[in-house]
């Protein structure tokens, strides 16, 4: 029996989705995009999806991060600090956030929250490392996309900072 699962289509009508149609649009994304047939069937066994309402916490910082995630509908708040300052926003389909349990950190850096309903792609951090070891070619390439994806961010967090400088004072870096 195939699974199905529903798209937001608008508030009140959902379109139904397999999951073959759901692998295809994972195989789509940035981060896996032209990737090879097999690598990609593995990686849809060991995908989940998962819906949350709005005002959900996907993730809390410093929360164990054992989950990486990729939106597939609606629009997720990225949040930090105690005054859960906005550091990003994901609201374009195919965006992945959670990565902080790829990139050597055993929890979350960030507040993950849904700003209205959404349905992820939710992919089990060990697993996915094991499977990234066993096919070092898909492995180098999805952590060279996941490297410019943490600098587009880091650049665009800089910009957000210097529009906020004082006009002949350095900014710095760390």
């Amino acid at each position: 029996m195939q699974t199905m699962y529903c798209v937001l289509i608008s508030k009140r009508r959902y379109k139904p989705i397999s999951r073959k149609e759901i692998a295809m649009f994972v195989h789509q994304t940035e981060l896996f995009k032209e990737m090879n047939q097999a690598f990609m069937e593995k990686l849809n066994k060991i995908t989940v999806t998962k819906d949350y309402d709005k005002g959900a916490f996907i993730f809390k910082v410093g929360e164990p991060a054992h989950h990486f995630y990729i939106l597939l509908q609606g629009r997720v708040r990225m949040t930090i600090g105690e005054t859960r300052h906005t550091v990003t926003i994901a609201n374009n389909p195919g965006e992945a956030f959670g990565w902080s349990c790829l990139v050597g950190f055993d929890s979350y850096t960030a507040t993950a929250e849904c700003l209205m309903p959404c349905k992820l792609v939710k992919v089990e951090k060990e697993r996915l490392l094991v499977l990234l070891e066993n096919d070092p070619a898909c492995g180098m390439v999805f952590f060279r996309r996941l490297a410019s994806t943490i600098g587009q961010r880091l650049v665009n967090t800089y910009n957000t900072l210097l529009t906020g400088q004082p006009e002949g004072r350095d900014p710095s870096y760390g």
